[in-house]
This record gives structure tokens, sequence and C-alpha cells, in this order.
């Protein structure tokens, strides 16, 4: 297919890559509470951690290749861990972490988009041929899955046309596909870095009350790709208008709070020499004078 003409292709390796390691089960449990998906945010890289059937764990280094290769030796690995996962080291044990780390080596994170996914009606490439994504959204697999339904209803819309099929489908599935790639590429950057942000959290908690109160309104970006058959790029443009809204209702609110402010000032100090609309307006012009400044 990269032969042909007119066959758009790009292929991104991230300066990052992943290295796995064990913690085994402690006394025949778990070492940390199963049901969830654990993670070790620190801003440049990260380490989760997912639970296996034989009750031990998956952990997942996922760092910058150069901090990769900047760990030589048993004290540099040592140092490294106590600097930035010290709770770890005694759940995965010092000389599995040695060897496990020491054993294996850095695997590259890649991520593909091309277009079309068709060569008339007589080849099509689906699932990581046609759009490879880094894995930090979980949804590699289930895109690929979903390929499958979409390639069935590009089916019946055709009345089993290949040749119509195979087109309309990749017409309709790169959008979403290539959305895809770039919100796993987005959510590396919320797991490792955003997380530890108040300003995040605050957001997510409003998302999941504002699902909660109006649960076919308000739909938060990770539920609607994970829980949802959105379209992926859908579930991009509506997060695009649920920060615009927010956004409004910020402002909004803000000069409301303003506005109080001047009439409670002039109210209670009625022989001030106090202009209320003069205030305000020059209150409403700090945000564009302090722009200009910076």
């Amino acid at each position: 297919m990269m032969k042909r003409p007119r066959f758009n292709y790009s292929q991104e390796y991230i300066p990052h890559a992943y290295m796995e390691l064990s913690m085994p089960p402690i006394g025949g449990e778990f070492s940390m509470p199963p049901n969830y998906l654990h993670i070790w945010p620190r801003g440049q890289f990260m380490m989760i951690g997912l639970p296996n059937q034989d009750k031990s764990f998956t952990v997942t280094l996922f760092m910058p290749t150069i901090t990769f290769e900047n760990i030589k030796d048993r004290d540099s690995l040592l140092h490294f861990f106590n600097d930035n996962f010290r709770d770890s080291i005694p759940l995965i044990g010092i000389e599995r972490l040695v060897n496990d780390f020491f054993s294996n080596r850095a695997l590259p994170l890649v991520s593909v988009k091309c277009n079309p996914y068709n060569v008339g009606g007589k080849s099509l490439i689906m699932g990581d041929a046609a759009h490879a994504m880094v894995p930090f959204y979980g949804q590699g697999m289930n895109c690929g899955m979903e390929d499958c339904l979409v390639l069935e209803d590009a089916l019946d819309r055709n009345n089993m046309d290949i040749g119509l099929a195979l087109e309309d489908y990749s017409n309709t599935r790169n959008p979403d596909a290539e959305a895809m790639c770039d919100l796993a590429m987005y959510n590396y950057v919320e797991m490792r870095d955003l997380v530890n942000k108040k300003s995040f959290l605050v957001r997510k908690k409003l998302d999941n009350f504002l699902h909660w109160l109006l649960p076919s309104w308000w739909v938060p970006l990770y539920t609607s790709v994970t829980f949802s058959r959105m379209r992926y790029h859908k579930c991009v443009s509506n997060r695009a208008w649920q920060d615009s809204a927010l956004g409004k209702i910020s402002s909004l609110v803000g000069i409301c709070g303003l506005a109080c402010s001047v009439w409670l000032v002039s109210f209670s100090w009625p022989d001030s020499k106090l202009d209320p609309k003069q205030f305000l307006s020059y209150l409403l012009t700090m945000p564009s004078m302090a722009h200009r400044e910076l």
C-alpha cells in the first residue's frame, strides 16, 4: 500500500520507552489492593501496576529513553528507585528489581496513522496495521475490535457491495482512529503529570458531578471514550465544547462577582465618590492590561 500514490502514512516514535517488572504476591495474597490501576505519577515519567490472576502485579515503567540509559548498574537503579518509587521497593524486592531490570530492555512506543485503509475492493487494513497507538488509554485492542463493528455497518449500508463498503469504512473510520491515537498520547501526560495537579482533580470531580446530575447531557471524556459507542472524534469535540462552556460559565460568575462587589461598596458607602460603572470598567480591563504587559 505504501508504494501506491495518495497513500498518506505517518509513524512517530515518542522519546519515551517502557519496561515491565514483576511484583510478586506476599503471603499468597496481592501485595496491593487488586481492584485498581495503581499509578506512581512523577511528572516526566511514571510507573503503573496492574493485577494478574496469580495475585502478582505487572509493574510497568514509562520513562524517557535517556532516563533508562542513565541507569547503568545496581547502585544507580536503587538510587533512582529510592528517589522516585521508594514505597515499591519492599513490594517488588531488591534482588527481583535488579534482576528484572537488567534482564529486560526498554522497548519503544510508536503511533501510526495512515489513510486510506483500503485498496479499492481488494484489500483492507484494520487494527494496529491501520492505527497503532501508544497504550495509555487502554483502547488499542478495543479500537481494533470496534473496527469489525464499523466494517459490518459499512457492509449493511452498502448492501454487501465490497468495493463501496471498504471505501465507506475507510472514510468513516479514519477520523475516529486518528482521534484515538491523539487521545492516547494526551492520556500519557494526564497519567504521569496532570493527576498531581489540584486543578485537574477539581475538574474531574466537577465532571463526575455534572454527569451524575445530567447523565445524558454531560458525559466526561474518559466515560465517553471507554464506556460508550460515541465516535472517538466526537468525544474530542464534546470535550472541547465542555471546556468552552465551563470557561464561559467561569467568566460569567467572575463578572457577576465583580458587579456584586461594586454594588456592595456603593451601598455600604453612599457618600463615597466611587463611580460603580467606571470602577467595573476598570476591573474588566485588567486582564487585557496584564496580557499586554506579559
